[in-house]
C-alpha cells in the first residue's frame, strides 16, 4: 500500500497536512499523479517533479519542495513529502 505523509511548512510549523493512500506498491512513474491528487486536497498549486525529487525520496524516503520548485506564488515555505509506505 501506498502511504505519502504531505506537509506544507511556514516558519517551521505545519500549516496544512494529509495522508496520501493507494493500493499496490509506489509507482515513481505515477508520482506527479500522487503529487496532484495532493495539492489538489491541501488547495495549494502542484510542484514541479524532476528527476532530483524522485531520487531523494526513494533513496531517503522524504523530499522538500521550496518556493523554487513551484511555477505559481506560494505563501508558504515549503512542501514536506514523506513516504511512509517503505518501499
Amino acid at each position: 500500500m501506498v502511504k505519502i505523509w504531505a506537509k506544507v511548512m511556514k516558519d517551521n510549523r505545519i500549516q496544512k497536512q494529509t495522508l496520501f493512500e493507494a493500493d499496490g506498491r509506489i509507482e515513481w512513474s505515477k508520482f506527479h499523479e500522487y503529487m496532484a491528487e495532493i495539492c489538489y486536497k491541501l488547495d495549494i498549486p502542484t510542484p514541479v517533479v524532476i528527476k532530483v525529487h524522485l531520487f531523494n525520496l526513494a533513496k531517503f524516503n522524504h523530499v522538500k519542495f521550496t518556493k523554487g520548485d513551484f511555477v505559481e506564488k506560494i505563501d508558504f515555505d515549503n512542501l514536506f513529502v514523506e513516504n511512509l509506505s517503505g518501499q
